[in-house]
């Protein structure tokens, strides 16, 4: 069930991306809410909510040998977490579709490689792991596309097939691990961050101190940092035919 699943919703969102005009990026999607300068630093907080990425990369990158022996995933995921980081505070310097490159290249490296471990650890090993670079490469294209033809669909399905996807392994496979908790969490203060996003000005206004935009930042970190929490304290279940089995 859950393979016919994965696939339905691959070959619908598809269908409907290529149906779907060009996706052009909109200039309005710069005009952030809280533009203040503080400390010389424009658009201060927008900029300094990136900073708890940087922590919780760093922090995974530290605590890889307590979370896993295979490691290749999860250094591309710590380590774009890292570089959203840097990347989404250079943007936010300046917004700009130029400096906006530099914020969706390590977003993608995250999603894929996020994927690319759910994949691993609830399908199997084998297939998550081939799997990772064409991600990857994916990633990298969507981004190519949308700089050559101003055109986001193909970015638009990398980020939101695995966000529904992601669900549906957890409902239909099963961890070779005991704590899968911090992926829903991770999945629900995804769904926060979107509409923190969505609401940046009217939350800007109610709350004066900070944005929606910036909240949005610090809602998704957290949910990251819940995620490596349950990384390092879960522990390997000893049946290794237990990635492979679907619920039936």
């Amino acid at each position: 069930m859950g393979y016919v699943l994965l696939m339905t919703t691959i070959v619908i969102m598809v269908a409907i991306i290529l149906k779907h005009p060009p996706i052009e990026q909109s200039q309005a999607y710069h005009d952030f809410s809280d533009s203040k300068t503080m400390v010389g630093i424009p658009n201060f907080w927008n900029v300094m909510s990136n900073l708890p990425f940087m922590i919780v990369g760093l922090m995974g990158l530290c605590k890889l040998k307590p979370i896993t022996k295979d490691k290749t995933e999860y250094v591309f995921f710590f380590l774009g977490l890292v570089l959203v980081s840097l990347g989404s505070s250079y943007y936010h310097l300046n917004p700009n579709d130029v400096t906006l490159v530099w914020d969706r290249l390590p977003m993608c490296m995250v999603f894929m490689a996020l994927f690319s471990m759910v994949i691993s650890e609830f399908v199997g090993d084998r297939i998550g792991y081939v799997l990772l670079y064409p991600l990857l490469v994916l990633g990298m294209a969507s981004i190519y596309i949308w700089i050559e033809f101003n055109d986001l669909r193909l970015y638009a399905l990398i980020q939101f097939y695995p966000i529904l996807a992601i669900p549906i392994i957890l409902v239909f496979f099963k961890s070779k691990y005991d704590n899968t908790l911090g992926y829903w969490v991770l999945l629900m203060a995804y769904a926060l961050a979107k509409v923190l996003e969505h609401y940046d000005n009217p939350i800007h206004d109610h709350l004066r101190i900070i944005s929606g935009h910036s909240l949005k930042h610090i809602s998704s970190a957290i949910g990251l940092y819940i995620l490596l929490h349950g990384y390092v304290k879960r522990n390997k279940i000893e049946d290794e035919n237990l990635q492979e089995c679907e619920i039936n």
